[in-house]
């Protein structure tokens, strides 16, 4: 794969870091988790293809261990409030000079400088700071998040995993690793490029939620269907658009102009009450395999099971038939090759790991007498 031979070192955290190292992972990397004494483990069921090792760092020689391990890793991953790192005497001032080629990626909320650096925050505090928040929702509510998906993993783990991977590149170059300030406000402000670079175009001149692609266009939004469920509507080019009107059984010259704003919610109403006719099913008889832009919302279930999906092989199952979305993007040459196993129980591979970085039969016995490291044998259920 892609990052086979690349080895990370993946400090446990919440939902960024662990889909960043999944994400790493899953194209080929080692991808070690460092888990904390005591703990329930990856709470977001992100650890596909990753090994545990339990390390106690609120003691020096827990701290030790770790260097020794940053010492011949490629990358650590840290997803910490800013200087907490150094408080544990493990900055990339020590790290690095230890190993110069370690690459030192840093993923937090705020970033590594700023009056917020030291705050607490979650995926909706960042899509506010960012500015983004203030574009999404209808105008007659509160801006809402869509769920925590645009700033933790959209503008964290996933930008994260994109500056990791151009470290990499550029030390084939350089010999040399770097400081990676990954952050959920930025990541999340660079993801809504295509917004700030188009304010002046016209696109959001309107209120939240009344401009063409935020909801306001009646043939860029979603319609209820009879039985309940729903149809999403992204017919923007007037060819397009001729299609979704012949597909609801309407005729255009009867109807305002496509761009004609102000008439809008009128058309809006109009397009619901058609919609509101015939199921979800009749629906896709009618637009499947058309170009009128027109495709039903599926549940997580239905998009498993969608042909498209299933031809295309888009959803995986892993040793416990439980299902999740394949590795995007696909690569011609070196794809990645997910995990089916399950994940690491805390500690499972402490030892192994170790043993790999060249710690003796004796060190790791007196780390286990010392609680420094904890180990988790798996028994067999008979």
């Amino acid at each position: 794969m892609a990052l086979r031979g690349v080895c990370v070192l993946e400090l446990a955290g919440l939902a960024p870091a662990p889909f960043c190292g999944m994400i790493l992972a899953d194209f080929g990397a080692q991808v070690v988790r460092v888990d904390r004494p005591g703990s329930r483990g990856d709470v977001s069921c992100l650890s596909r293809g990753k090994r545990s090792l339990v390390l106690d760092l609120r003691r020096p020689q827990g701290v030790s261990v770790l260097r020794r391990l940053c010492a011949r890793a490629d990358v650590l991953l840290e997803p910490f409030r800013c200087g907490v790192m150094e408080k544990l005497h493990l900055g990339p001032e020590i790290l690095q000079r230890e190993n110069p080629r370690l690459i030192y990626a840093r993923l937090s909320g705020f970033g590594q400088s700023g009056r917020f650096s030291r705050v607490a925050g979650h995926d909706i505090n960042y899509l506010a700071l960012s500015g983004i928040l203030s574009k999404l929702g209808n105008s007659d509510k509160n801006p809402y998040a869509p769920l925590n998906l645009l700033a933790d993993f959209g503008g964290g783990g996933l930008l994260c995993a994109l500056g990791i991977v151009m470290a990499l590149f550029e030390r084939t170059h350089s010999g040399k690793g770097q400081i990676i300030d990954a952050n959920m406000v930025e990541g999340t402000a660079y993801l809504s490029s295509f917004v700030w670079k188009t304010q002046k175009s016209g696109l959001w001149e309107q209120p939240r939620g009344q401009n063409l692609l935020d909801g306001g266009a009646p043939f860029y939004t979603t319609y209820r269907t009879a039985d309940g469920e729903f149809m999403a509507v992204g017919a923007i080019e007037p060819q397009f658009y001729q299609l979704l009107i012949e597909g609801l059984g309407l005729k255009s010259d009867e109807l305002p102009n496509q761009m004609s704003m102000a008439d809008w919610p009128e058309m809006k109403k109009k397009f619901a009450d058609v919609f509101a006719k015939k199921t979800k099913a009749e629906w896709c008889k009618i637009f499947d395999g058309t170009d009128a832009c027109v495709t039903p919302v599926l549940t997580f279930e239905e998009a498993v099971a969608h042909e498209h999906n299933r031809e295309r092989g888009s959803f995986i199952r892993d040793e416990g038939q439980n299902v999740s979305p394949r590795p995007a993007p696909l690569l011609s040459n070196t794809p990645a090759l997910p995990s089916a196993k399950r994940d690491a129980f805390v500690g499972e591979h402490t030892e192994e790991i170790l043993k790999e970085f060249g710690f003796n039969h004796k060190e790791i016995n007196q780390l286990k007498l010392d609680k420094i490291i904890r180990s988790h044998e798996p028994t067999a259920n008979l």
